[in-house]
């Protein structure tokens, strides 16, 4: 029997991608023409598209994704994609998904930094967040279930000057600091911006004007 698709629903992480599939990787042009043919619009000319769960998964981010030049919502969650690249093309992503993969870095998020707006990145294998201050636009970041494990990477998000939704839960670093009690505490100390972190409205400025 043929190992299951790299379907992480009872995982905590990723990883589980089968190292060689009997059948051939998906490409990204080959997961477009099956999208235009189900949808009835065109790839080129969409403001949403939707590339995920693929069977066999896509694992690699190739060039044909430059030809969503329209495109402002992408989504390629659930696949086995290892490196972000080729978003040179589309200039008017906000929104980019790319939950339940396995991502190893932020490397190629450059690309998309000047019009960015949210980043689903959840359930990768992501340790450090190099390149994450090129993301100047981004408000919104669910990025649960990776592998950030200190502050020294955590406080490089204080480097985006918008950023108010932070979902970090699954992360080894919020796992010891909630075990402790002093999570939220210590993570909305370096993010001053933040409006909800794990999907719960941050209080702490609330709070403190009231003992004022």
């Amino acid at each position: 029997m043929r190992a299951a698709p790299c379907l992480p629903s009872n995982r905590r992480a990723s990883g589980d991608c089968p190292e060689k599939w009997s059948a051939k990787a998906t490409t990204i042009k080959e997961a477009l023409a099956k999208w235009e043919e189900r949808s009835g619009e065109k790839a080129a000319e969409a403001v949403e598209v939707k590339l995920y769960g693929q069977v066999p998964p896509i694992e690699k981010m190739d060039a044909s994704l430059s030809t969503l030049s329209n495109c402002e919502k992408l989504s390629l969650s659930t696949n086995c994609i290892e490196k972000i690249a080729n978003l040179n093309g589309l200039k008017k992503l906000t929104i980019l998904s790319l939950g339940r993969n396995n991502i190893k870095n932020l490397n190629g998020l450059e690309a998309v930094g000047e019009t960015l707006e949210e980043l689903w990145i959840s359930y990768n294998l992501i340790e450090k967040l190099k390149g994450i201050h090129a993301m100047r636009k981004l408000q919104v970041l669910y990025m649960s279930n990776n592998l950030v494990k200190d502050w020294a990477e955590f406080s490089k998000l204080a480097d985006l000057p918008n950023l108010v939704d932070l979902v970090f839960v699954g992360n080894p670093i919020e796992e010891k600091y909630s075990a402790e009690g002093s999570w939220v505490e210590e993570a909305t100390k370096r993010l001053t911006r933040l409006k909800k972190l794990d999907g719960v409205p941050v209080i702490k400025q609330v709070e403190e004007e009231a003992e004022d």
